[in-house]
């Protein structure tokens, strides 16, 4: 049962303790409970500041004004949760819920389906600063306590501090949905948060295995002369297989910082390594010879002249220049829409949509409409801009106008 906007919800001081979820007759109470549930807040937390491979370690739920804390670590058969994840009776609440959909399928299997994300509200009304925190304090003077945010989620038993931090991420969230389902109904946009709501139920897990081409991501690869480069890659590869094998995050192991420092450094001794600043001597004493090995490698193989090919998060590393000038000038479109709506423009429009206008050049309503994962509302109120921003491209790529805007732009 969701509260009435005009109610307040109690202050943290003053609520009860949540429950601990550790057993499956804990478990069945919480399912007994989400039978009665219409609202279902969700949150989880996770161990990637201390694994190698991260996990689902907790899993808070608000249904009803009470509060559990899920043990996923126990052994629990947690199916019969994912079957209120994907039942489309119910609304699962989230803020800012991409990390934790993707976690909960990568881990559980879970689908989702009636899912409201709060950050997405607030920001689809405004909010420049939609961040929980920020948000709680501002709707109902609420400060949250966010020490706990870089905690280890692994250990057990969890601690009190733990406990009041996470029952409080999702405590808030079915009231603060309240207040905000009519602001979107009167401001005509719970149309644009329904359209990203749905694509982050339909998210599908990314390739997460190792790519030992991603050293080339890393801060200050690309201004690093070409011996070096492989250097930091054969570093890049030593790193990962340190960090597999001890269980911990890439970044505990050594920091990128470090990587470039040890790549410009080219060690030969572990004498060397005393002038790599950031390379600790415990460091030195536990994998030193493996990087003095792996400098010697990347010394061996020579230097890499040209950076490898990855994937744009943009998705147009494929286009030639004038399929890159289309996209920019619609982007444009779109930057220039949301400014005017106050509304973040990934929600107006996402990349993917943007990329296949880019390819598909529609120059009518009716062919932007055919655009596959474009909404209705978007060809209503975006359509007329985006066609004529394909027309005006045509015309300018027919009179010999487009070298010149590419030109400018290369220099």
């Amino acid at each position: 049962m969701s509260r009435s906007p005009n109610d307040r919800p109690m202050h943290p001081a003053d609520l009860p303790p949540p429950t601990l979820v550790q057993d499956q007759a804990g478990l069945r109470g919480l399912l007994l409970e989400l039978d009665r549930a219409h609202d279902v807040a969700v949150d989880t937390e996770g161990d990637s500041l201390y694994s190698y491979r991260e996990s689902v370690c907790l899993i808070q739920v608000t249904a009803n004004e009470r509060d559990w804390l899920v043990d996923p670590l126990g052994g629990l058969d947690l199916a019969r949760l994912g079957d209120v994840m994907a039942d489309p009776r119910k609304r699962k609440v989230f803020h800012d819920g991409e990390y934790d959909v993707l976690s909960l399928k990568r881990d559980h299997g879970f689908q989702f389906r009636n899912l409201f994300d709060t950050r997405v509200a607030a920001a689809t009304l405004g909010s420049k600063t939609p961040g929980l925190a920020t948000v709680l304090l501002e709707r109902f003077g609420i400060a949250l306590d966010k020490s706990m945010q870089r905690s280890d989620w692994g250990q057990r038993p969890l601690t009190e501090k733990q406990i009041r931090y996470a029952r409080l991420d999702t405590h808030f969230l079915i009231p603060l949905m309240d207040e905000q389902i009519p602001e979107l109904a009167r401001t005509d946009r719970a149309v644009v948060v329904d359209t990203e709501c749905r694509r982050l139920e339909a998210l599908e897990l990314p390739d997460h295995s190792f790519d030992p081409d991603e050293w080339s991501r890393i801060k200050g690869a690309r201004a690093l002369p070409p011996s070096e480069r492989q250097i930091l890659r054969e570093l890049f590869i030593l790193r990962d297989g340190l960090a597999r094998e001890a269980n911990e995050p890439p970044f505990r192991v050594v920091n990128n910082e470090t990587l470039i420092a040890l790549s410009l450094s080219k060690p030969r001794s572990s004498h060397a390594f005393r002038d790599v600043q950031g390379f600790s001597p415990r460091q030195a004493r536990k994998f030193g010879d493996l990087v003095l090995a792996a400098v010697a490698r990347g010394l061996a193989l020579g230097p890499i002249q040209r950076f490898p090919y990855l994937e744009s998060r943009e998705g147009t590393d494929d286009f030639d220049e004038e399929q890159i000038e289309l996209h920019e000038r619609l982007k444009s479109v779109r930057k220039t829409f949301a400014e005017q709506a106050g509304i973040d423009s990934a929600y107006v429009l996402n990349r993917h949509v943007l990329r296949r206008i880019a390819l598909e050049k529609p120059l009518d309503i009716a062919s932007l409409a055919r655009v596959a994962g474009i909404d209705p509302w978007q060809v209503e109120r975006l359509g007329t801009r985006l066609v004529e921003a394909v027309a005006r491209f045509e015309s300018d790529r027919s009179a010999g106008l487009l070298e010149l805007t590419q030109r400018r732009r290369r220099s």
